[in-house]
């Protein structure tokens, strides 16, 4: 024989499954994007380090840790501190950009080649980060060092459009490297989606440019909000299949473009036309006055016969007394 269960013990035991759903979706809300580089810097200039959370906006519990010779350095703290020659991104542009963390690194020197990884953190442990991800690799060149063989400029950060425009997204490279193909990416990490390949498939809504020999620059046609995201330049070496050089990155807001009121001014103004404003009002005063007479005098008739219900048999031929009050 089955025992029965008890209300509560259903009731706790959904409480339960319930509360490690709630942990399990907690854990995989959101997810940190940010090239891994490596990325090319020259000493003296401007590097801007890309970080986006995906699935769901943070508060400001993020920073950028830097990781060179197995030291760690605190690079930039969304929440608190002072970090001269540093500044978020969007403080500079001066427009909401919704879960991006990315920050510029002002005047360049050698000391700033590391790997840069932005985490968050819960603002308790002292070392909260407990498993960075790979992180951008950042490559600097001095001012005495000879030319690389490769240079790849993206300089646009931020792109801004509407749907059904063509996107113009710059890259240049300069110098060979070694062989193999220029592709764009947007994303990064495992979940990166491939945009061109200047050496193979591509997306059907995008070409080349090639306007010159080193220019690497696509076009994305009859774009709609889905292309928002951050798009990469980067360079592959064939013989090892791995990723050689990227760019900086440009980040593109799409916007949907605002339904056409066309139609509604052209009968705003044909009314007007028909109906000037003043004239207008005074025939809605004077079919509320009607309405308003009607009533009253449905209402008066109505009060009027409920006082002599007999007055309507006295229209009707019969003896006289039936017509006496």
């Amino acid at each position: 024989m089955r025992t029965p269960t008890h209300p509560c013990s259903r009731l706790l035991v959904l409480l339960l499954v319930l509360s490690g759903a709630s942990e399990q979706s907690d854990g995989n809300e959101w997810q940190v994007q940010q090239p891994e580089g490596p990325m090319l810097v020259a000493e003296g200039e401007t590097l801007l380090l890309r970080c986006t959370f995906v699935g769901s906006c943070l508060d400001d519990m993020i920073k950028w840790v830097k990781v060179s010779n197995q030291d760690q350095q605190e690079i930039y703290n969304f929440k608190h501190g002072i970090f001269p020659g540093v500044t978020p991104m969007i403080q500079r542009t001066l427009e909401p950009l919704n879960c991006d963390y990315s920050i510029y690194i002002h005047i360049v020197t050698r000391e700033h080649a590391g790997t840069y990884h932005c985490v968050r953190f819960d603002g308790l442990s002292e070392h909260p980060e407990k498993k960075l991800d790979e992180g951008t690799s950042v490559l600097v060149k001095g001012a005495g060092d000879s030319e690389p063989d490769l240079w790849i400029m993206q300089p646009q950060e931020l792109v801004s459009s509407t749907t059904g425009d063509t996107v113009l997204l710059n890259c240049t490279v300069l110098g060979n490297g070694p062989p193999g193909p220029i592709r764009w990416f947007r994303g990064s990490g495992l979940s990166r989606e491939a945009i061109y390949n200047f050496e193979g498939l591509s997306h059907p809504n995008v070409t080349a440019v090639r306007a010159s020999k080193s220019d690497f620059s696509i076009l994305l046609h009859s774009v709609s909000t889905e292309y928002a995201g951050t798009y990469y330049c980067v360079k592959f070496q064939r013989k090892l299949n791995r990723q050689y050089l990227s760019g900086q990155g440009t980040r593109l807001r799409v916007k949907a473009k605002p339904s056409a009121p066309q139609e509604t001014e052209f009968i705003n103004e044909r009314v007007a036309r028909i109906f000037p404003s003043g004239l207008l009002s005074v025939l809605t005063l004077v079919v509320l006055g009607l309405k308003a007479v009607t009533l009253a005098a449905f209402l008066l008739a109505l009060a009027v016969r409920r006082r002599n219900p007999r007055q309507e048999d006295c229209r009707t031929p019969g003896p006289a007394e039936l017509c006496s009050f």
